[in-house]
């Protein structure tokens, strides 16, 4: 249940989809199918092994282990064998299953981040769930009453170009800033108490930080990792790499203009660490040499590693015209050529429930619970940063992040242009012009 989740892998840095092949964001080294028994249909829970992949590091691994064997104690008769693959970012994890696939290796189910599901649905290599979905309609429908009423919507949306069902979604990430606040103490800065602020108040903030105490407002990325580098704060000011419907170009909008001329001041003003070289953004928030840290429910893990749960906070992202946040959620389908679909659909049902959604929480998962009522409840918010349930509020003014199937040329185009206007290589609204005309063929 890891949909883009970076640190220590930066949770989407958008899934290069490698032009034209089939790449499936899921399994790792597993060659062939699940094993004995289920057959193909939607009838029966099952029997075997199934053949599983998902990105993650060393901690998210372990994570997703201990969820495995609770399922297995639940199902005894399926085991699932499965692979975490601690690619650096989506696009490498893609490019690794992509070659397993041209080799010839099969899968049962695959764990598929936002970026990959329109391109994934496309390619004729899912079993559409609709059949599995009216047999447990009453198990699916008391899921989605249960979750955000968008994460079914913008599943069925962006991930379906035939209408049929593909994915049932799981767990997301929005975009939050995580405060040290003896930082902000120290500087005499005071953070509100809903959690709100403005691009003017978070700029003058960190003139105060910088000047009282030496530390860095926040970190910047340089655009390799759209979601979080790029996305808030297009969103916050009304603007998106893409029109809703991922048809058009928007990147050199006035309001996206805006947004870049913003964050370069942050920069040029000594706020951010220069771009490029190695920051560990983590590791500086603990030492108090910076002030702010964007991320999702990911860098609660790092917090809890640093042991500095309680000196942080979270803030919402900072706002110019109105709240925003990219979103981006897992897909949970089945492959067409699975040998094992009924213990595959006994998973994704399994997935589906309270119990399930409690453990992976639990055990560090790197996500928001699909469910609102654990994303609610002390097994989410415990052991946390206080604020935490900011990252679930922000999913009622989200957006989910831009992913059309030409995703790596897309990805390179805008990472480009925003990285010129950042750097000065060409003047801000040169360098979103320049990007923009480069999206207008690719979509």
């Amino acid at each position: 249940m890891v949909p883009h989740t970076p640190p220590p892998v930066p949770r989407r840095r958008v899934l290069q989809l490698l032009g034209g092949a089939a790449v499936l964001p899921a399994v790792g080294g597993l060659a062939g199918c699940g094993g004995s028994g289920g057959g193909n249909g939607a009838e029966g829970s099952g029997k075997g092994t199934l053949t599983l992949a998902y990105l993650g590091d060393a901690t998210q691994q372990a994570a997703f282990k201990a969820l495995f064997a609770d399922f297995n104690k639940a199902h005894p008769d399926i085991k699932i064998s499965a692979t975490g693959i601690a690619s650096g970012d989506w696009a490498t994890f893609a490019s690794t299953i992509s070659t397993r696939l041209a080799g010839g290796t099969q899968y049962d189910i695959v764990d598929v981040a936002t970026e990959g599901q329109l391109l994934m649905s496309s390619k004729n290599v899912l079993e559409p769930l609709d059949r599995y979905i009216a047999k447990d309609k009453a198990v699916v429908d008391a899921y989605y009453a249960g979750i955000d009423p968008h994460l079914k919507e913008w599943t069925k949306k962006y991930g379906s170009p035939d209408g049929r069902t593909y994915f049932i979604p799981g767990g997301y990430n929005s975009m939050v800033l995580y405060c040290n606040t003896e930082v902000f103490a120290k500087a005499g800065v005071e953070l509100s108490d809903d959690g709100q602020w403005t691009w003017e108040q978070f700029k003058a903030a960190g003139e105060k930080i910088n000047a009282r105490t030496g530390a860095y407002l926040t970190a910047l990325g340089d655009g390799a990792f759209p979601f979080g580098d790029i996305m808030p704060w297009l969103l916050t000011n009304g603007a998106s790499t893409l029109s809703a419907d991922w048809k058009q170009p928007t990147f050199n909008s006035p309001q996206a203009i805006e947004a870049a001329t913003f964050v370069k001041s942050l920069l040029d003003a000594g706020l951010a660490p220069k771009l490029g070289g190695t920051f560990d953004a983590a590791a500086q928030l603990a030492k108090g040499k910076l002030a702010t840290l964007g991320g999702g429910r990911w860098p609660t893990l790092d917090m809890r590693r640093l042991k500095i749960v309680d000196k942080v906070r979270i803030m919402s992202w900072p706002t110019k015209t109105g709240p925003g946040s990219p979103i981006g959620w897992d897909g949970w389908p089945i492959l067409r050529a699975s040998k094992n679909k009924a213990a595959a659909w006994t998973f994704l049902k399994w997935l589906m429930t309270k119990d399930a959604s409690e453990f992976y929480a639990k055990v560090g998962g790197t996500n928001v619970p699909a469910l609102t009522s654990v994303a609610a409840s002390s097994t989410f918010l415990s052991d946390a940063p206080k604020g935490s349930e900011l990252l679930a509020a922000a999913i009622a003014h989200g957006t989910p992040i831009p992913s059309p199937k030409q995703g790596a040329a897309v990805q390179r185009a805008i990472s480009a242009g925003w990285k010129s206007a950042l750097t000065g290589l060409k003047p801000v609204k040169r360098s979103l012009d320049a990007a923009n005309e480069q999206l207008k063929p690719l979509l």
